[in-house]
């Protein structure tokens, strides 16, 4: 069988054609697409689409019935030693390599991050509650930063440390709204500098650190927030990350990990996005992080709102359309960028909307509270 009828044979048994008028349909416009897709698997159709070699009209449906269909199981691409080797034998995630993500991705033009996230600044997936309401984004976001302040029950005087700390506006949120003093650690030199300024008068310290660094600390904090990081975190270190909270939490203290999670175990990630979006990222599931905190935490509370971050991703693609023109000239953004990003977005809000992803926040403590009520 060749390669087009292999890959047009796959693609129909998920309800996509080659040719077809649907929106989430391929259109080929080159043949090597179907060898270099079995031969690279979502390697080859990443790259491939950012050389526009295919299209698709609605990207996000397309990945919706891909990943409902589980197609993606169905090709078998050579086997790639390199990136499971390095997490088998070595640590994707140690400090130096960390660096990485924040130099190749976090470090991108702050007016990139400003056009998309628009006014919060939040690159994590906002919440737009029980309901699935009609918020806007910017609503959808100070709904969240509220979410986790409850679910934290923080009084006045708080200390808190936040473990990668984005741009710093949920240290500002703790500090101006609830009266928290906040320590913040995060590697990237663009968002600690943006952090710096957004909340200059407020007790906040924002430490251009590894989140690792926290250990050597000899205080501890009232509550301990990470939001965004545990993705980065990497199997091998899930345990000591567990553990420096353990050691930095206050008796009596709650910690709050708000992380993207996978129905399945793993130890490393899609080729594509960890050559061009989250190099060393790996998505835990929910069997790595419980056995990570055993003996260290009682888990008061597990939330997933997942679907949210479909709505996440469609309203910042939509945002980054908006603003393609101005960016292309103020940040010299070229047409494989705008692919490339287009595909990163809308192949993850795909993701969430098969139930491929969930969104989950985890309430912890040391299991010396009496009780604690859930928030939604």
């Amino acid at each position: 069988m060749s390669a087009r009828s292999q890959v047009t044979e796959i693609l129909r048994s998920g309800g996509i054609e080659i040719g077809g008028d649907r929106p989430w349909d391929v259109r080929v416009h080159d043949e090597r697409l179907y060898q270099r897709i079995l031969a690279e698997g979502s390697l080859g159709a990443g790259e491939a689409y950012m050389d526009g070699w295919w299209d698709a009209e609605r990207l996000d449906e397309l990945f919706f019935r891909m990943l409902q269909a589980r197609l993606d199981r169905r090709i078998r691409t050579p086997a790639v030693l390199g990136p499971a080797l390095l997490s088998r034998l070595g640590n994707a995630q140690s400090r130096r390599r960390s660096r990485r993500v924040a130099e190749q991705h976090y470090d991108l033009s702050n007016r990139l991050y400003e056009a998309m996230l628009g006014p919060t600044m939040q690159y994590t997936c906002a919440y737009y509650g029980p309901d699935g309401s009609d918020a806007t984004l910017d609503e959808a976001q100070r709904a969240k930063l509220a979410l986790i302040a409850r679910k934290l029950h923080l009084e006045p005087g708080m200390r808190v440390l936040e473990l990668g700390g984005g741009f710093g506006e949920l240290a500002r949120f703790l500090a101006a709204e609830h009266g928290c003093e906040v320590v913040s650690y995060n590697i990237s030199s663009q968002q600690v500098e943006y952090a710096r300024g957004l909340c200059e008068g407020l007790p906040v310290d924002v430490r251009q650190q590894d989140y690792r660094e926290a250990a050597n600390e000899s205080r501890q904090y009232d509550r301990i927030v990470s939001i965004g990081l545990m993705e980065h975190v990497g199997p091998k270190n899930y345990r000591a990350f567990f553990e420096l909270a353990r050691a930095r939490l206050k008796a009596g203290g709650l910690a709050l990990v708000h992380t993207i999670g996978g129905n399945t175990s793993r130890i490393d990630t899609d080729r594509w996005i960890a050559k061009y979006i989250f190099p060393g990222g790996v998505i835990p599931s929910a069997s790595q992080l419980t056995r990570a905190k055993e003996g260290l935490f009682v888990l008061e509370d597990w939330h997933n709102f997942g679907p949210d971050y479909d709505r996440t991703l469609i309203a910042w693609h939509d945002n980054f359309a908006a603003a393609w023109e101005e960016l292309k000239q103020s940040e010299g953004l070229d047409e494989r960028f705008r692919r490339m990003w287009r595909y990163y977005l809308l192949s993850s809000a795909g993701a969430f909307r098969a139930r491929h992803l969930n969104l989950w926040q985890l309430v912890l403590s040391q299991g010396d509270i009496p009780r604690y009520a859930p928030v939604r």
